[in-house]
């Protein structure tokens, strides 16, 4: 079954729901077997086309994921860009901001890690967080000492999803192109998976109360999600809201969305030069010479 990667994605301006996106859907695969030759066949495609990013140096690539704990960011990571060379890919992970980041802009911290040319980029999490657990936890705002208290408080949310637009879309006049992914889990879906980290030993480093305590705002959450991808999915940088109840099947879902944003860049190796070309041939019949 072909996967139609436009499906999943969310429309400019358009209001978000996310009741009526759902976190499970018909699998893409008929069988475990399947599932890991269809994710391998696009594992191996993506390292071809890393292989032009890097050698075209014209384009970056970033891959931002979001999702609620225990939706399966670092599996899709690790799974779908298994093949990808580690010298062009550079995976960032951000945790809560150390007290000199909260010092900055809540932008500072992610655009120092964004991707060079020729890179991809992921962000496990990112300046996303500013607009979602800092909403979902006014103190977590507070501690930031933004100027113009009573303002701020009216427009704060307004103000940083254009800031976002803004940013994104000058990265996209620059050469980065950004791909947003949010994995949509289920409560139910995330309890289960909360009990396995829990009864399996070799999973228990994963779990934290602080996940259990995360759980109790899932309302809250939602609200903010909500809120978010409505006002910052772009054409030039959308979302994508990926049903994550089933793993493989996101997985797959993932590379076929970003299979489809290389495909759209028609990357090509560079061409040499008439000059280039005589210098190469010079050198061949060095090399071949008895």
């Amino acid at each position: 079954m072909k996967i139609d990667s436009d499906r999943f994605r969310v429309r400019e301006d358009h209001d978000v729901d996310l009741g009526d996106w759902p976190t499970r859907i018909k699998p893409y695969y008929d069988s475990d077997a399947d599932y890991k030759k269809r994710l391998r066949a696009s594992v191996d495609m993506l390292a071809r086309y890393q292989q032009t990013l890097y050698a075209s140096n014209s384009h970056a690539i970033l891959l931002i994921f979001q999702a609620m704990d225990a939706a399966g960011k670092d599996g899709i990571i690790r799974h779908v860009l298994s093949g990808i060379n580690p010298q062009g890919c550079q995976v960032v992970s951000f945790q809560h901001p150390t007290p000199s980041e909260s010092r900055h802009d809540f932008l500072w911290r992610a655009t120092r890690e964004l991707p060079e040319r020729g890179r991809i980029g992921v962000f496990n999490r990112s300046y996303y967080e500013e607009v979602l657990i800092a909403r979902v936890h006014p103190e977590i705002l507070r501690a930031q000492n933004i100027p113009d208290e009573p303002k701020r408080d009216s427009t704060i949310w307004r103000d940083r999803f254009q800031s976002i637009v803004d940013l994104e879309g000058h990265l996209q006049r620059n050469g980065t192109r950004i791909v947003k992914f949010y994995l949509h889990l289920s409560p139910e879906e995330q309890r289960k998976r909360f009990l396995d980290r829990i009864d399996d030993p070799t999973k228990n480093w994963k779990f934290t109360r602080a996940d259990l305590e995360e759980r109790q705002y899932w309302a809250e959450y939602m609200k903010a999600y909500e809120a978010c991808l409505g006002a910052t999915s772009t054409k030039e940088a959308p979302w994508h809201i990926v049903p994550a109840d089933d793993k493989p099947n996101a997985r797959l879902i993932v590379a076929r969305i970003v299979l489809d944003l290389f495909k759209s860049l028609d990357l090509q190796y560079p061409k040499a030069s008439p000059e280039r070309i005589a210098e190469l041939a010079a050198i061949r019949d060095q090399l071949v010479r008895p």
